[in-house]
């Protein structure tokens, strides 16, 4: 039998490419010191609208097999090598955004029954055991119907763990400080110029961003292997993302700062002295 390795982190996402955007520089941190990274995408992004226009014909079901291989080129820059789909790719479909119809397709995410789908990620965390388990706020960082359910199912599925004496140890919600992403989109006024896109997104665009203090944790990586990663993470997911670095843009063209450090919030704990510069501090690391 293969022993595991002894640092395990899941991190649970709605769409290819949030997990890029949200943790990449993290995630190939952690790969490369040899932590077991998992991620776990909650649908395909059917629904997404397509950047380059060579592309632009990709919809639905083709769209979201798209995004699976964007998704595999993605995983491979960070050095990940376990992904999967919630309950097999095309279980799930993408719910589009806040308020419009495909909100009530039965099929997609957001009408899914939370515990049949926890249940599913229970799974998944029966096999890896993680220690760590990164996903998103209550609102999902930004109101988006499938990361609000992303929140709520993995949610669930660590209260089902710990029911069967599987407690994950710490739990992680994505942040961005808000005087980091003021002082970015500073500098990214001053850029914008020089950058192939004509205006500009605001603080309150970037999803997760909350005061200083609520901030428990943060992985540095400025200047190093897994920032550049990241943005080739970012890259790999041309249909969604186009990257000029330091910024990126989405499908609205409007520029904002591609943060190499990442942010958490430590779910049950309030920030006391220094920030953690590592999910598992304070674990102990048993096999």
């Amino acid at each position: 039998m293969t022993e595991q390795p002894s640092r395990r982190l899941l991190l649970v996402h709605a769409h290819p490419d949030d997990e890029s955007i949200n943790n990449g520089a993290t995630m190939a941190r952690y790969a490369a010191e040899g932590a077991q990274v998992t991620l776990v995408t909650c649908t395909l992004g059917e629904r997404g609208e397509v950047i380059p226009p060579g592309l632009a014909h990709l919809t639905g079901a083709a769209l979201g097999q798209h995004r699976l291989g964007e998704l595999t080129a993605a995983m491979s820059a960070l050095g990940v090598d376990d992904v999967r789909l919630l309950g097999g790719p095309g279980r799930f479909a993408d719910s589009g955004m806040t308020g419009l119809a495909d909100n009530d397709d039965p099929a997609c995410f957001w009408q899914a029954d939370v515990d049949q789908a926890a249940a599913l990620l229970l799974e998944v965390i029966r096999e890896v055991r993680p220690q760590v388990l990164v996903t998103y706020d209550p609102d999902g960082g930004y109101g988006h119907p499938d990361h609000i359910q992303t929140h709520r199912v993995a949610t669930r599925a660590a209260e089902l763990a710990a029911e069967a004496g599987l407690g994950i140890a710490k739990t992680y919600w994505n942040r961005v400080p808000r005087p980091v992403a003021e002082a970015a989109f500073a500098r990214l006024a001053d850029d914008l110029p020089g950058l192939p896109f004509t205006a500009a997104a605001g603080v309150d665009d970037v999803p997760g961003v909350v005061e200083d203090a609520r901030i428990t944790t943060e992985i540095v990586a400025d200047g190093t292997p897994y920032a550049a990663a990241k943005a080739a993470a970012m890259r790999a997911h041309a249909t969604q993302i186009d990257v000029a670095e330091p910024y990126f843009a989405l499908s609205n063209a409007l520029a904002q700062p591609l943060f190499t450090t990442e942010y958490y919030e430590l779910v049950g704990a309030a920030p006391a002295g220094a920030r953690e510069r590592d999910l598992f501090a304070g674990i102990e690391q048993a096999r």
